[in-house]
């Protein structure tokens, strides 16, 4: 309701054209608060009112717009207006941004850029999507080691409002390789003795990551170590960048959002769902469909095969989906648990060996509870003489049989892919309820056969 609260006066505003009501909007509240108030406006009304800002505040509150906005506002405004404005923004928002753009308008953009920021952006550009490198700004506070404290501080009041964070102050030499690094609060403490040169109070023992390393376990690091940033190296160990707190968070929320699209057998979108066309929705939906189809098939074979069987004993048939449900979803809590503690670094392929004794042990314990309820149901649903051999068995050993197997698919199948590099999001649940499916009916009916082979 608060979203809507201001969207008649914003409108009679811009219909009134007053320009100064709309710069004392943009600057009254936080531009996170703005950008949400405006969320009921069309993109073009959205930037009419943004417009009559200054442009730090205009840039401020474009960043909070969602970025299907922010793209329709670049490719339908006016682009020298605009230029201004990208010219701002953090490089590696930058990059972001203009990549979401048709290669033409991108390129026009990228033209109207200053020298620096256009090397800045072809250079981050070549970093591999999910990179340590795609990630990283290249506003980062430098300081020669040979500074004296009272020197530091003069060049950080100079430079301060071109970096985006001095929490942290990173010491390098002449060429450029990283030395160490001091906070803001050990800076302003140095004071006291201000000819101290910064290599005397450095830190040395830095944490870095390369510009090759995945996103995901750079985020890790992050969230492990609790760092506000994490400085960026070459092979040389030069300071290339650094990625900040608000960047691993953008990397969180990216790699949680492709981790539930491969969940749930569905390519992760480029673009938001409304902006993303129906074909390739329907493409990126339907190639994991037919996958599964197939699957499916397999299973619907397995089931023929065996149809002999199923004639003979009519009763099998009733139990069918109870064992199939129940190996799939034993196998989709396994794989959910292990590709959870994978990307949050809880556990490694090296830790295979405790976690198939784990989930066995755990296997074991699911499937005889679940036997045990699928005794009681076979002492109710199997009638006549079946009931005086061994049927009201078959179910209860299939049911533990078939719940091990899933525990050990389920956690099995992600190591071995995370092994060979592919990310073990796409053993996703569908895919490991497929695959138990086919084994639980081959368990199924040779549970059968055994102990009613001779009937």
């Amino acid at each position: 309701m608060i979203n809507t609260l201001f969207l008649p006066e914003l409108r009679e505003m811009l219909a009134d054209g007053k320009t100064q009501e709309l710069a004392d909007f943009c600057s009254a509240l936080h531009p996170a608060r703005v950008a949400e108030f405006m969320k009921g406006l069309s993109s073009e009304e959205a930037w009419a009112v943004v417009s009559k800002a200054d442009l730090e505040t205009r840039v401020s509150i474009f960043e909070y717009f969602e970025p299907a906005r922010q793209v329709e506002i670049l490719e339908t405004q006016n682009i020298e207006e605009l230029a201004e404005l990208v010219e701002e923004i953090t490089d590696d928002d930058r990059v972001d941004l203009l990549q979401r753009l048709e290669p033409e308008l991108r390129d026009q953009f990228v033209l109207r850029l200053s020298d620096e920021e256009r090397r800045n952006f072809h250079r981050l550009s070549q970093y591999p999507e999910g990179t340590a490198g795609a990630v990283m700004t290249t506003e980062v506070a430098r300081l020669s080691e040979s500074l004296t404290i009272r020197e530091a501080v003069e060049e950080v009041g100079r430079q301060s409002e071109e970096y985006e964070t001095i929490y942290y102050l990173y010491i390098v030499d002449e060429e450029e390789h990283l030395r160490g690094l001091v906070s803001a609060r050990q800076l302003l403490e140095g004071m006291r003795q201000p000819s101290t040169p910064l290599k005397d109070i450095m830190e040395t023992n830095l944490i870095t990551v390369a510009a090759d390393e995945d996103q995901e376990e750079v985020a890790n690091k992050v969230a492990r170590l609790d760092l506000l940033a994490i400085p960026v190296v070459d092979a040389q160990h030069r300071m290339l960048g650094i990625i900040t707190h608000d960047d691993v968070i953008d990397v969180v929320r990216e790699e949680a959002t492709e981790d539930a699209h491969l969940s749930a057998a569905v390519t992760p979108l480029d673009q938001t769902y409304l902006r993303t066309p129906i074909l390739i929705l329907t493409w990126k939906r339907g190639i994991w469909l037919t996958i599964l189809f197939f699957f499916a098939l397999v299973t619907a074979i397995a089931l023929k095969k065996y149809d002999w069987a199923f004639d003979k004993w009519t009763w099998l048939v009733f139990f069918i989906p109870l064992v199939i449900s129940s190996g799939g979803n034993s196998g989709s809590q396994s794989a959910t648990l292990i590709i959870t503690a994978l990307s949050r670094g809880h556990i490694t392929v090296k830790d295979w060996w405790n976690i198939v004794w784990r989930e066995l042990a755990m296997g074991l314990l699911l499937g005889l509870m679940l036997g045990l309820l699928g005794y009681l149901c076979s002492m109710f649903m199997i009638e006549g003489e079946e009931l005086a051999r061994s049927a009201v068995y078959v179910v209860p050993i299939t049911l533990l049989a078939v719940v091990v197997s899933g525990t050990l698919t389920g956690s099995i199948l992600p190591l071995v892919f995370e092994r060979i590099g592919w990310d073990p999001a796409l053993m996703s649940n569908p895919f490991v309820a497929g695959i138990v499916d086919i084994v639980g009916i081959v368990i199924y009916v040779n549970v059968a056969l055994l102990l009613l082979g001779t009937a």
